[in-house]
């Protein structure tokens, strides 16, 4: 006998409640027969013109429709907080949570049967799979996928990754301030995420090779037919996804975990991934700890896109793909169901790669081992991250003094400074910036070179910090440094001059200072006041 659905408990009475939730709905022109026990589907959608990368969900909204109505479904359309990574202060990361409550929140209340999660900014899908995997009823991800390739001078530019290039050229004097707003107008020429490998497609990229969105979801351009088509067929397999009773926790195991990991390190992904991947895994009860980011270490970069790389996301989709890396991957992959309700290895059968300068084979990778590196010692004792894809690889075994800047504040006062005392061998650390200092853990890691070097055609340092960096950034930087100096921990004790040893290979963040001097600096050290007094910061 089959379970009854979610949604007959609200739709499928025959008395004053039946008739109250029937009778409501029906004023939008909602005929009686689609109150006949087929399955509700929830289109969970993130839509907003305050988040550019979702802008264009309307139109995907409306193809999944078409799918659910075409399987025997009755599509419904609910909005939920949209967080825009680029325009909200002082960082979505803070509002992550939020959303994911607002989620589940919505799921809870409403007579759904299964879900459509169209997001696609930063921390819309990791803040949407967070609340829907809670619930534990059928979801499938469609992401906003990424702008076309952005244009300027007869060349492709990338989101954020030539963003930081051409203003640390404008701040060396190699290009001109009307050069630079120039370059602006051809940056994002169409709706979608960052075209870059940035936090947004990186996790689309792992949403897919966890087997929570259909294959080809995670590139495909935005304003593609196909994204809009892949849209449709979402909307299909969503019903069947609900007469299966096919349910995130048949999805979401250790074992999917794992391949997301994986296939970051193949893509060069988003070291974000890390804090969302981490998230997620503790609303579904699977042991997942920072240690486990290393299973990647040894995995080849094979994706040649910015920041790690040379192409984009369009690129990427025109040469495979996800199913593409998946394939060279297949050896390395857990067996793990997914959505389509087989093994992860049926999204890898027949592709291939059709242009092997983006999409590397095996044996001749950008990088012959890519995957994040967890970095731990007396200056963070619950561990940090470095990305070596995206570093300059003299610097990942580094030892040098540091320069000290207390606050975000501060470093904006004083990085262009002329009589700056940093050479190129400086450890700039930032402190106060991780989830209580800032709050909320801002993407201002990838600290700007001081003018002074970058003048001197210095265009990588190594920098330390409890924050975050955008996943459209590179450089030499440690980040979410833990405990973070607002919560007490070593980092809030370093000192100008104090000498600071990286050493990727060894695992190691070490500050060469005594611990009886260490001590003496505690005893003396107090947290700063909460920025905030009201709302939800």
């Amino acid at each position: 006998m089959k379970t009854p659905r979610r949604s007959a408990a609200w739709y499928g009475k025959l008395d004053k409640d039946g008739f109250i939730h029937r009778s409501w709905m029906k004023n939008q022109g909602f005929p009686d027969h689609a109150f006949d026990g087929r399955p509700i589907i929830g289109i969970c959608n993130t839509w907003s013109e305050l988040t550019p990368c979702n802008s264009g969900l309307r139109v995907l909204a409306e193809a999944v429709k078409r799918g659910v109505w075409e399987a025997g479904g009755f599509p419904v359309e609910f909005p939920v907080t949209s967080l825009g990574e680029t325009q909200m202060k002082p960082t979505a990361m803070l509002f992550r949570n939020l959303l994911a409550m607002d989620v589940e929140e919505c799921i809870r209340a409403y007579g759904i049967d299964g879900v459509v999660l169209l997001g696609g900014c930063d921390k819309t899908t990791p803040g949407q799979v967070m609340g829907a995997a809670s619930v534990d009823i059928p979801f499938i991800v469609v992401s906003s996928g990424p702008m076309l390739n952005g244009k300027w001078r007869g060349r492709d530019i990338g989101s954020g990754t030539d963003v930081w290039k051409f203003s640390e050229a404008v701040r060396a004097g190699d290009m001109t301030l009307q050069d630079f707003m120039a370059a602006e107008s051809g940056m994002s020429r169409s709706a979608g995420v960052c075209m870059t490998m940035g936090t947004a497609s990186t996790m689309a990229s792992l949403v897919e090779a966890m087997g929570l969105a259909l294959p080809t979801n995670a590139a495909l351009p935005a304003v593609d037919a196909r994204r809009t088509a892949l849209a449709h067929h979402t909307g299909r397999r969503i019903v069947e996804m609900v007469d299966e009773d096919l349910k995130p926790s048949d999805i979401l195991t250790r074992a999917a975990f794992e391949n997301a990991i994986l296939t970051n390190a193949a893509v060069g992904g988003s070291t974000n991934a890390v804090v969302h991947l981490l998230a997620i895994a503790g609303r579904v009860g699977v042991e997942l700890s920072l240690a486990d980011i290393e299973l990647g270490r040894d995995i080849p970069l094979l994706v040649n896109c910015m920041p790690s790389g040379t192409y984009l996301m369009e690129d990427f989709a025109y040469a495979g793909g996800v199913p593409a890396v998946l394939a060279q991957l297949r050896d390395h992959l857990r067996p793990a169901k997914t959505v389509l309700g087989g093994d992860i290895s049926a999204y890898s059968d027949g592709a291939e790669i059709f242009n092997e300068d983006v999409i590397r084979p095996l044996s001749n990778p950008v990088k012959a081992a890519a995957g994040l590196r967890v970095l731990r010692g007396n200056l963070a004792p619950d561990g940090a991250i470095v990305k070596p894809s995206a570093a300059t690889d003299a610097l990942l075994e580094h030892e040098g003094p540091a320069y000290v800047f207390e606050s975000i504040e501060q470093l904006k006062a004083e990085i262009d400074r002329d009589d700056l005392p940093v050479t190129p061998d400086t450890v700039l650390v930032l402190k106060g910036c991780g989830p209580k200092g800032y709050p909320g853990m801002p993407e201002v890691g990838n600290m700007p070179i001081p003018a002074k070097l970058v003048k001197q055609g210095v265009r990588d340092m190594v920098r330390v910090s409890d924050a975050r960096m955008s996943g459209t950034a590179f450089g030499t930087v440690v980040l979410h440094v833990a405990p973070e100096a607002q919560a007490g921990g070593p980092l809030a004790l370093v000192k100008t001059g104090d000498r600071i040893r990286v050493s990727a290979s060894r695992g190691e963040l070490t500050l060469l200072v005594e611990d009886a001097e260490l001590a003496a600096r505690r005893a003396n050290w107090a947290p700063e006041p909460p920025h905030y007094t009201r709302g939800y910061a």
